[in-house]
């Protein structure tokens, strides 16, 4: 059985963000809980308001890193941090509903602002055994 989970792996000054699942998209969207946690504990972001996002990319590796890069655009914009993600992906199109909060410094206890993904460590593979695994290296 494939556990779906995140993690963070180093690198030099900047953070890599890993997501791990039993599809591509549920890969994406435990990367996008890892970017979440580069800065606040997801666990403290409630699901208060959703946001529509939609990406389009000749590739699966492209596609994640536009992916990221469009949450990382609407939590500017919006202000917000994400903690819910659900993700669609039909070839490589991908269309998403994220939750989140209004980020509070006080209760987020923000640790750094991430400005990108980048292609560095870009990678978006199914393992032998059916796992799928989505990361790259965000500029923090």
């Amino acid at each position: 059985m494939i556990v779906k989970r995140w993690e963070h792996f180093s690198h030099e000054a900047d953070i890599g963000v890993r997501g791990i699942g039993a599809s591509q998209a549920e890969a994406f969207e435990q990367a996008a809980v890892a970017l979440t946690a580069v800065t606040a504990d997801p666990d403290t972001v409630r699901p208060e308001e959703s946001v529509e996002i939609t990406c389009q990319a000749p590739d699966s590796e492209l596609l994640f890193a536009d992916w990221l890069n469009a949450l990382i655009a609407e939590s500017s914009i919006r202000k917000m941090l994400w903690s819910r993600f659900e993700v669609r992906i039909e070839g490589h199109c991908l269309r998403a509903t994220v939750w989140g909060e209004k980020a509070e410094p006080v209760r987020h206890h923000p640790a750094v602002e991430v400005k990108g993904a980048t292609y560095t460590e870009l990678r978006v593979r199914q393992d032998p055994a059916g796992a799928w695994l989505a990361q790259c290296v965000v500029d923090v």
